[in-house]
């Protein structure tokens, strides 16, 4: 009885980071329908209220404001649609570069392989926060540039792992098969190869998502993210570390949000990891 606990435990692990993933999602999507005030606009008379568990909470603002007055549920909420908007985002241009790069090295191999081998030596060699804070400081601050700069930084994986599964398939008799019929290498590899190798690039799909949410937030504390007044987890950290003392909730909040989104993503990525292994729990 106790192995078979044990062996359900990563099943039960899964299943609540889906759900918890699943209603982060649906919060952040439905934002503009939900009963919330507005997260840009500020309240003089209820600024830096704390939240409801707390003594002198303010009616209206579950969660408290800020020390400005905007409610913090909202920022939250709408801060949730930033994170996600740009991990989507990033993961989808890291997605394109890496898959291509990797395809074609582990498929036709030789001088291809050589080239896109040192590519991603020179990717590996670079700084990640540092290169991003460069282009930031260049390019200036915004969604556009922030999604440019890390999904053209966090490739790699997405190259390694393509370029490993298609040098391991490209010899099968599907493959071999098509070629024959007279398709084209890029009818191969999009109908043939991809498909093959789809569920480990779905895998890393979902740690890159964690990781470019992490980065932005990063970003954001240091200055160099998503410009205010647009609502942020990374940003909301860096403006309550001001108040931290007299209101720790400011931080505590979204620094508690950010941490079980990327555990319910990691998690997620895990649960998908071991059922591709067939190490189920």
């Amino acid at each position: 009885m106790s192995a078979q606990k044990v062996r359900m435990q990563p099943g039960l692990a899964v299943i609540i980071a889906a759900a918890t993933l699943a209603l982060i999602v649906i919060a952040a999507l439905a934002a503009p329908l939900l009963p919330i005030p507005d997260p840009d606009l500020p309240d003089l008379h209820a600024r830096s209220a704390p939240p409801f568990w707390l003594d002198g909470a303010v009616p209206g603002h579950l969660l408290g404001t800020d020390a400005v007055g905007r409610d913090l549920l909202s920022r939250l909420i709408h801060g949730a649609r930033t994170s996600l908007a740009i991990g989507v985002g990033v993961t989808l241009v890291a997605a394109v570069i890496g898959i291509g790069l990797g395809l074609v090295a582990g498929y036709f191999g030789g001088a291809v392989d050589t080239c896109v081998s040192f590519l991603i030596t020179a990717r590996l060699a670079m700084p990640v926060v540092l290169i991003c804070l460069a282009s930031v400081a260049v390019f200036g601050a915004s969604f556009t540039v922030i999604t440019a700069v890390l999904g053209a930084m966090l490739w790699d994986r997405f190259a390694l792992v393509a370029r490993s599964m298609t040098k391991s398939v490209r010899a099968a008799d599907f493959v071999t098969a098509a070629r024959l019929q007279g398709a084209s290498t890029i009818r191969v590899l999009l109908t043939e190869v991809v498909p093959t190798i789809g569920n480990q690039l779905i895998v890393i799909a979902t740690l890159e998502v964690g990781l470019a949410i992490v980065l932005e937030s990063a970003l954001s504390f240091l200055g160099m993210g998503v410009p205010p007044p647009t609502a942020s987890w990374g940003l909301m950290i860096a403006e309550g570390k001001e108040e931290l003392l007299f209101a720790p909730w400011l931080v505590i909040i979204p620094g508690t949000a950010l941490f079980v989104l990327i555990m319910a993503i990691n998690v997620l990525g895990d649960g998908l990891q071991r059922d591709r292994t067939g190490e189920r729990g």
